[in-house]
């Protein structure tokens, strides 16, 4: 997959399982991609409702309204077919379903790739973001 590409043409990042505390790494990883340029939409029934980084928190990827071009996850591992499944339901289909480090499901992956998405498994987004600044 090109990374490069991908980031250079997407604005809009979903980030499933994020959280409003600074000392998580989901709230560090979109920090880092909003100072970077990208629309943030967190998603976390816990915190929908609310804001984080200033963006309103949804309760699912279905509470979108918007195109999304990443689905970015941290969610645990098995978790992860029931977001692709949700991921894959929305419309426009996302580019990339995206696990975080220490984040793989090959079911999920099946999912995702089954209806044309990309996935990356196992990677920090930030990371690759950074990486190719």
């Amino acid at each position: 997959m090109d990374f490069k590409a991908l980031l250079a043409t997407s604005k809009t990042i979903a980030v499933v399982g994020m959280s409003n505390r600074p000392d998580r790494p989901s709230f560090e990883v979109a920090s880092v991609l909003q100072k970077g340029g990208y629309r943030i939409i967190p998603v976390n029934p816990q915190y929908a409702g609310t804001l984080i980084l200033g963006e309103p928190c949804v309760a699912s990827l279905a509470d979108i309204k918007e195109p999304v071009d990443i689905v970015d996850c941290f969610r645990r591992s098995e978790d992860m077919p029931g977001v692709a499944v949700d991921a894959a339901a929305m419309s426009p289909l996302p580019k990339v379903l995206w696990m975080q480090s220490g984040v793989a499901n090959d079911d999920a992956a099946k999912i995702a790739r089954d209806v044309g998405m990309d996935v990356v498994q196992n990677k920090c987004l930030e990371t690759t973001f950074l990486s190719l600044r």
